[in-house]
């Protein structure tokens, strides 16, 4: 096409249009900016509505200064800290507000470092507590060849990764129902211990201490905990689990860590619960991992891991790099990252502060209750995590003939994404629906939702009652839910 007919027509006018795109071989020749771009967007269109996507905990909107400090930053390789020394100074401060968040001891010296994700910090932070148990057992004299890890079936699946490829022995406990009874005056005083916050009559799909105890023994490398599961929104008893285990240290002297999987609940209980004792105000927490792309309001990917002490990371797992010019600390997984989510990190801590995330905590959590209230009064749902700790409400369906599974793929037509699953071992009878509120899911749209999900259960009812009829009337089924 000429540079005149180029000017007479619009990208859709062009030669590159009628033809179709290269998907598994580089083409011979290349193609204008615009006709390259406009394939692109075109073919995302079928990419789900990351405003409608309530299965990930992930941020998909930030403001348009933090989108400016992205872009001028989106060329800088982190870890070379030599040419992009600031990049580390911010790293360092965040690291710094996120161990004092996390309520560090004020004579603690925390380390921590920036990741892709919380699957990177949990495999380095898991890593260091294998090293340290491994040093302190070759100093005993004893045997260092059955490290195992022990956690309750509610983890995330990297938590099974680290097991296999380090080679540890992984003690999962399947998850069983307890039933958290206590009355409405009793729940102030249940808050600051956590014996039983997810609330009234409710069904609790955690580990309990007592499960911890009977696994651990002198080869457990860390204990793993998780505030926010997966699968229900829940938290493990972490400050009973820490008692337990300060007795065992007392009485076998088994100095067992915890490793918090705070991924998704370790930027909401700060602000919302500054009182339960989750944190590095427990002795045996050692390390925390936080998503700083979920709940700390940063586009993908960035995580966090810290350690309550530099005690806590062996001085053998740093590596000391001089190859980009200077000497450069490293402690990761993933060698070259990008710094630009970390910057937008430090933009949103100092941006909205302690006041700030808190307001926008709040305005999540009281619109996951509006959605769980709206749900529970059509009485064909029962919300498994009634208190709504975090900013999740998962969801079982009630006397239905059709599934969980059915609703969401017909939700999945109206563009809504909700995803439905089985919970894990010991519980897989139970199937939900969970939907994660984020900051830019507002109450107009939990309306919009919840108008979508009771349209939906009256087409599946409908269709439900043609198909019975079709059985009864000794005919072959063919609708379809």
């Amino acid at each position: 096409m000429s540079k005149i007919e180029r000017e007479h027509t619009t990208t859709y006018g062009s030669r590159y249009f009628t033809k179709p795109v290269p998907k598994y071989e580089m083409p011979e020749e290349g193609m204008p900016a615009r006709a390259a771009y406009q394939i692109i967007h075109d073919e995302l269109n079928l990419d789900g509505n990351p405003s409608l996507n309530l299965a990930s905990f992930v941020t998909t909107w930030m403001e348009p200064e933090a989108d400016k400090l992205i872009m001028e930053s989106i060329g800088k390789n982190y870890v070379d800290n030599d040419e992009y020394p600031q990049t580390e100074v911010i790293q360092n401060r965040v690291v710094n507000m996120l161990a004092r968040l996390f309520n560090a001891p004020k004579e603690a010296n925390s380390i921590g470092s920036g990741t892709i994700g919380s699957s990177e910090s949990i495999m380095l932070g898991l890593l260091a507590h294998k090293w340290t148990w491994k040093k302190r057992r070759e100093a005993e004299g004893k045997p260092t060849d059955k490290p195992n890890i022990v956690m309750g079936a509610d983890v995330h699946t990297v938590w099974e990764k680290f097991a296999l490829y380090f080679d540890v022995e992984l003690k999962l406990i399947p998850l069983k129902k307890n039933v958290c009874k206590t009355t409405e005056t009793e729940i102030t005083k249940v808050m600051s211990s956590f014996s039983c916050i997810s609330g009234l009559n409710e069904d609790i799909y955690t580990v309990s201490a007592e499960d911890i105890i009977t696994q651990v023994d002198e080869n457990t490398i860390a204990v793993g905990t998780v505030v926010g599961t997966t699968f229900t929104g829940q938290m493990d008893p972490i400050e009973e689990i820490n008692t337990a285990l300060l007795e065992i240290k007392e009485t076998k002297g088994w100095d067992i860590p915890i490793h918090v999987d705070g991924a998704s609940g370790g930027f909401i209980l700060p602000f919302l619960y500054p009182d339960i004792k989750w944190d590095f105000r427990l002795e045996q927490v050692r390390s925390i991992n936080v998503s700083g792309h979920k709940y700390g309001l940063v586009y993908p990917g960035v995580g966090w891991l810290i350690f309550k002490d530099r005690t806590d990371l062996p001085e053998e797992l740093i590596f000391n790099i001089n190859y980009l010019g200077g000497i450069m600390p490293n402690y990761s997984l993933n060698f070259s990252k990008g710094s630009s989510t970390i910057i937008a990190q430090y933009y949103n801590l100092i941006r909205l502060g302690m006041k700030g995330y808190k307001q926008i905590m709040e305005n999540m959590q009281e619109n996951a209750h509006y959605l769980a209230s709206k749900l529970n009064g059509t009485k064909k749902f029962e919300v498994i995590n009634k208190s709504i700790t975090f900013p999740i409400v998962t969801a079982q369906l009630q006397n239905s003939e059709f599934s969980a599974f059915h609703l969401s793929e017909k939700l999945r037509q109206k563009g809504w994404i909700v995803p439905a699953y089985t919970l894990p071992a010991n519980a897989e009878d139970v199937a939900v629906l969970r939907m994660v509120v984020k900051e830019s899911f507002s109450k107009d749209m939990v309306e919009m939702l919840f108008n979508d999900i009771m349209d939906s259960i009256k087409k599946l009812e409908q269709s439900t009652e043609e198909r019975i009829e079709y059985i009864d009337g000794k005919e072959n089924p063919t609708l379809l839910y």
